[in-house]
């Protein structure tokens, strides 16, 4: 573990300015909503502020150049804003995309090579060891997920750097009492802390552009799903997730489609609902099952350990889900702006297979200059 002393006999360094340059606004760094004039970026003679609820406002005196998240989602933003050669962490890698990656042409995040935060809980002398730039984290997140002390939040953003993120894949959580930010309006954030303000716009461009073309093509009537996690493999029983407002949701959101569980009162598995069965499962009879797993599920593998267990299951094979060939993969808890693109289009060929098929709905190489910064800025 680094030592935590702030030496006053040598000149500043860049690691210093950006480590102590942090304020926060209203008071306590975990409050419920923080009081905030616009939630705009501000910028004099290289200095610039970000704010972001819950933290407030964050000073930053140069552009962080190393940093990692806790979550994929945030690590997505990160490398879509050509930030990936900074990247230094996550919680876990099995719940970071970053395989896909792979499809898109100079762009490579090399998961495996990523420090994993977690480690049989998620310790402060991690954060001493790595000593990024900034964390984009919202230290709600590290208070109420990973049981810190606000004492270890409030000493981290002090001797280490800031943090600055918000906790956007569930809504859920009851201490979650802020701003709900949208994907891009929390990307748009990320975008003003690394100032690279012209990517996030030609993101947010490029994927209202497909958003339209694949809504354009969805039949009037969309189907009843429910999303759910597999307790074990092959599955007996599952975690239901709701299809809400949290990004997790995104794609499906983007989808149209409705959400058989919550019609059914079935409690969210992150609000502290338990498993259902397939018995439960026969009685709302969804239209389809969206299947969440976390890494990299090929398609042989999810036909192989989900989808012919169902088919030969005595209750599974019962659901019209099964019989109708629409048990499809869920994705992954944790999209940002890439991840999206990758987790809608696979969405949207298993719903839909006779208007989609296997046609890439999204221009890799497009998505890739975005990346790479060549594009018309």
């Amino acid at each position: 573990m680094s030592d935590n002393t702030d030496s006053t006999t040598e000149t500043p360094t860049r690691r210093d300015t950006l480590k102590y340059g942090g304020a926060v606004v209203g008071g306590g760094l975990l409050a419920g909503c923080v009081a905030s004039p616009e939630d705009e970026t501000s910028e004099t003679e290289g200095s610039y502020s970000v704010t972001m609820e819950p933290v407030g406002t964050v000073e930053f005196d140069e552009v962080p150049e190393t940093w990692f998240p806790y979550t994929g989602d945030y690590a997505d933003m990160g490398v879509a804003l050509g930030r990936g050669d900074g990247l230094s962490a996550i919680g876990v890698r099995a719940r970071f995309a970053s395989h896909l990656y792979e499809e898109l042409p100079g762009v490579s995040v090399d998961g495996s090579e990523l420090t994993e935060l977690y480690q049989d809980g998620t310790g402060k002398e991690i954060f001493y060891e790595l000593e990024a730039d900034v964390h984009l984290i919202d230290p709600n997140f590290m208070e109420n997920r990973l049981q810190w002390d606000r004492a270890d939040v409030d000493e981290i953003r002090d001797a280490v750097a800031p943090f600055v993120g918000n906790t956007i894949f569930s809504r859920v959580y009851d201490w979650h009492d802020y701003a709900d930010y949208t994907l891009y309006e929390a990307f748009e954030k990320i975008a003003q802390v690394f100032q690279e303000q012209a990517r996030y716009e030609a993101f947010a461009a490029y994927h209202d552009e497909v958003l339209a073309d694949v809504r354009a093509r969805l039949p009037n009537e969309t189907p009843t799903i429910a999303v759910l996690y597999p307790e074990g493999v092959p599955p007996e029983s599952f975690y239901p997730y709701l299809i809400g407002s949290g990004t997790q949701s995104k794609h499906w959101t983007d989808l149209n489609v409705a959400d058989s569980l919550a019609r059914n009162d079935i409690g969210d598995a992150q609000a502290g609902g338990g498993t259902i069965d397939y018995e439960t499962l026969l009685e709302i009879d969804p239209d389809a099952l969206a299947i969440r797993m976390q890494g990299e599920i090929t398609q042989e593998y999810f036909d192989t350990e989900i989808v012919s267990h169902l088919r030969n299951h005595n209750v599974a094979s019962q659901l019209q889900a099964v019989q109708n060939d629409r048990v499809i993969y869920g994705g992954l808890t944790y999209q940002g702006p890439i991840i999206h693109l990758f987790q809608l289009e696979r969405a949207a060929r298993g719903l839909y297979p006779d208007e989609f098929g296997d046609e890439q709905l999204f221009d890799r190489q497009r998505v890739a200059d975005i990346v790479n910064g060549e594009f018309h800025r």
